[in-house]
């Protein structure tokens, strides 16, 4: 069996994709700052991944990595994005120089930037953000630095993720967190962008079987295939919650740089799960 090691378990994101892997029976070791939401069956390493010489050795010599770890994510335009972009890259140059020998990254469609229409692995790449720019920049460095070293390299690009956890700061969260405020109107945009949404299981989902396979690589979208108008995805997700929830349309303006309808090409992550299925 293939150990795993899986950066950023901790995060909202992660510690899913986490107890996906785990309740599939891989050996995961899972490290983060912090273990608070670290599945415990897991075995949990805690520390900064930016600080250690070898993480390769410090890890146990893992088969693949799984880099989730990422400060910031929801405050796009933050300066970590930035300043911590030369650490992420030097930790996976080190997993990689070392000898590990499948690299699996999280990226974003915000590494698009503004574009309508469907996202294949060939759309131009112009971001908007420095979230973008910077996760934009990883990939192109990676992808060179993978190539060189014959180790297989997939790129996760995630698109926007539904799931009523608390524990996160996409809108829906913050919708959670609001009806546990007692609050019972959301100040919102017109909510008219279309946007590609994926429920968060079936995001996990998608992310484990993405990298327990090796013939589909390179970039691959973490997606549902279809684009969904804003505020109807909303409004549903407060309906099928039984949230007592109204939406405040026209509280905040649109972001400049979100597009009006973009979606993710979903034909390699179709095959990968119909790869899955065939192999249970």
């Amino acid at each position: 069996m293939k150990r795993i090691l899986l950066t950023g378990a901790n995060g909202y994101l992660g510690k899913g994709v986490l107890k996906t892997l785990l309740d599939m029976g891989h050996s995961v070791i899972a490290t983060d700052i912090s273990d608070r939401y670290i599945d415990k069956r897991a075995e949990v390493v805690c520390g900064d991944i930016f600080t250690i010489d070898d993480p390769f050795a410090y890890f146990g010599n893992p088969d693949i990595l799984l880099h989730m770890a990422w400060r910031d994510g929801f405050v796009h335009n933050s300066m970590n994005h930035i300043n911590d972009l030369p650490k992420h890259y030097a930790f996976v140059s080190k997993m990689v120089d070392a000898g590990i020998k499948q690299v699996a990254v999280l990226g974003s469609m915000h590494e698009i930037g503004f574009f309508e229409g469907s996202i294949c692995e060939n759309t131009p790449c112009n971001p908007q953000s420095l979230y973008g720019i910077s996760k934009n920049a990883l990939r192109e460095a990676l992808e060179l630095k993978c190539k060189n070293t014959d180790t297989i390299f997939q790129w996760l690009r995630g698109f926007y993720i539904v799931g009523n956890t608390e524990n996160g700061c996409s809108i829906f969260s913050k919708i959670v967190q609001a009806v546990h405020r007692g609050e019972t109107v959301f100040p919102f945009t017109m909510g008219l962008n279309q946007f590609d949404f994926l429920n968060y299981d079936d995001f996990c989902i998608r992310t484990a079987a993405s990298i327990l396979q090796v013939k589909i690589n390179g970039i691959i979208n973490i997606c549902s295939g279809r684009p969904e108008m804003l505020s109807d995805r909303v409004e549903r997700f407060i309906r099928d919650n039984h949230f007592d929830m109204k939406l405040k349309y026209g509280a905040f303006p649109d972001r400049p740089y979100d597009s009006k309808a973009i979606w993710g090409n979903s034909e390699k992550i179709e095959k990968i799960l119909e790869m899955s299925d065939q192999n249970e």
